[in-house]
């Protein structure tokens, strides 16, 4: 795809338009691990406007220490009809949203929050924080300011309300704090939410001077490219938001050193927007297959994937491939090299296979010996039985976990844990648990494989702003649509292009995203091609185009004509 044209909308979030929340805690003492909050504070604003407070004295459940009565003068008269903090969170909660959460020194309001919800069973929310401390530290000078305490700040602002160790009182002062620092922030290009966490601390000035690069990058879902002096492709990655993601490498968020010194050799980013994440995490996949840039690690050698093999010879062996191949030989791709060397073993000890690398003739040769796993009984020896050893037998049981049956080997490796566990050998036991989850999971992997590359597919998931549709032919991403209305139009499109497209054969990753989307609550299966064996709930078994159920029609909100 090409790069797009950016609009307004596409840049981001003007901080004008950003809501903020700026609260302020009294407590009893200096830890949240001892000590408990007596009141909250918090104003909402945008734009420099307030637009809503919260405030409210909070039971401690405990005295307050007289210094603290002395300095807030808050006394526990005045708490003792007031609200626990486990009344109280829910309200608080609400009111915080989703806006961005700001407080003067945030670790000590965040920490008290956090610990408190911690404590009472409610979830803290993933809000963006901003420390008015750290701020002043970048735009006030010593020469306006000997310290950051919020007294001073209010008097280098001028701002309307006093500080006076009162809640809601040094809020509201807070708020004043923060629009006057993004006032004089707007003049280094801070003007949108986007731009914030680069204020979390320095970055070195030949970083921060390439943030520009990400000036015309959309706020859409994509994948982008850094590229270096010569034109060539440094690293690609991809984002739901391609613009908050570029920015994110000019500011400290970004710590990989490796990353870094992508960074300082970048000289512009490209960028393909892309109509669901989906597409962009295939797209993804595939550019980085194809062009392999130097500093991508995740997705950048395919090929080492490991399989098991059944070998081609007169007695076969299991051994760890590199490559697939789809005539029932090859078992996987399994998570990694250790968990495919465990399922190996794991058939060695419970069915028998030989695990010598020697390449055994049809018939023995004469005054041919056996090893050691012969007088233990844990190999048939076809080495000096050759036809006579059942060594046949064996190989129909290899061949039949590798069809997805792997009852035999989890049986008798089960047997023998709770064998070793009764006599509490219970490292023997963890090893044989290890190496029945390898196949087990190596068995489940082949199989949703299997699956996704039998069949076509049009499927659907609901989005904030509209639906999802997505096209898979024989387990490649073979197109995406995001509508807000005519789902059934889109989905014939794409199962229509489908009979035409010249598709690849699909990376192991590739096909591991579809299956996770497709297994995601509320997908919905609206045209299934061929024998489908699906791991998505719900789905059973079809032949041939089949249209949703009437339901999964009415649930999209369509009516299809015919």
């Amino acid at each position: 795809m090409a790069a797009t044209g950016v609009t307004l909308e596409d840049i981001g979030e003007p901080l004008s338009s950003t809501t903020f929340v700026v609260v302020d805690l009294e407590t009893t003492g200096a830890s949240p691990a001892s000590c408990e909050i007596t009141e909250i504070g918090a104003v909402k604003m945008r734009g420099g406007e307030v637009i809503g407070e919260f405030q409210t004295l909070v039971d401690p459940g405990a005295p307050i220490p007289p210094m603290i009565i002395a300095l807030t003068g808050i006394t526990n008269a005045m708490v003792m009809a007031a609200p626990r903090i486990r009344e109280v969170l829910p309200a608080f909660l609400e009111f915080l949203g989703d806006a961005v959460l700001v407080a003067h020194n945030a670790r000590f309001d965040v920490g008290f929050l956090r610990a408190a919800c911690k404590a009472h069973g409610y979830a803290w929310p993933a809000v963006e924080v901003v420390d008015t401390l750290t701020l002043a530290r970048r735009v006030v000078s010593k020469d306006e300011a000997p310290n950051r305490k919020l007294g001073t700040l209010a008097r280098v602002f001028g701002t309307q309300v006093t500080p006076n160790h009162r809640a809601l009182e040094d809020a509201r002062a807070t708020g004043e704090i923060l629009h006057g620092m993004l006032e004089r922030l707007a003049a280094f290009g801070i003007t949108h939410r986007e731009d914030l966490a680069s204020l979390k601390s320095p970055v070195p000035p030949e970083v921060r001077a390439k943030s520009t690069l990400a000036d015309r990058v959309p706020s859409k879902p994509g994948v982008y490219v850094f590229r270096g002096p010569d034109g060539e492709r440094l690293y690609v990655g991809t984002s739901k938001n391609l613009r908050s993601r570029v920015k994110s490498y000019f500011t400290k968020a970004e710590t990989r050193g490796r990353i870094r010194d992508m960074v300082s050799l970048a000289v512009s980013v490209d960028t393909m927007v892309c109509p669901t994440a989906l597409e962009a995490s295939v797209l993804e996949v595939r550019l980085i297959d194809q062009w392999r840039p130097r500093y991508n690690r995740r997705s950048a050698h395919p090929e080492r994937t490991p399989w098991i093999k059944l070998t081609d010879e007169a007695y076969p062996r299991l051994v760890v491939s590199r490559s697939s191949a789809s005539d029932g030989t090859h078992w996987g791709p399994m998570r990694s090299m250790s968990d495919a060397q465990l399922a190996i073993e794991a058939l060695q000890q419970s069915l028998g296979v030989r695990s010598c690398r020697t390449r055994l003739p049809r018939q023995p040769k004469p005054h041919a010996t056996a090893c050691i796993l012969h007088d233990l009984g844990a190999c048939s020896a076809p080495c000096i039985k050759g036809v006579d050893s059942g060594y046949a037998q064996t190989h129909a049981q290899v061949q039949q976990v590798l069809n997805g049956d792997v009852s035999p080997v989890v049986n008798a490796l089960a047997d023998h844990v709770a064998e070793f566990a009764l006599t509490e050998e219970f490292e023997r036991a963890a090893d044989l648990r290890d190496r029945i989850s390898a196949v087990v999971d190596g068995s489940m992997r082949t199989a949703r494989l299997a699956s996704l590359a039998a069949c076509s597919i049009v499927a659907v998931r609901r989005v904030d702003d509209g639906w999802d549709v997505v096209s898979v032919v024989g387990g490649a991403l073979s197109g995406t649509r995001r509508v807000k209305s005519g789902v059934w139009a889109a989905a014939d499109d794409l199962r229509s292009a489908q009979h035409t497209l010249e598709l690849h054969s699909p990376l192991v990753e590739e096909q591991e995203l579809i299956l996770a989307w497709l297994e995601k609550p509320g997908t919905r299966l609206l045209y299934v091609d061929g024998t489908w064996s699906s791991p998505v709930a719900g789905a059973g078994r079809h032949r041939g185009w089949v249209a949703a159920r009437r339901g999964d029609r009415e649930a999209t909100g369509q009516r299809r004509g015919r």
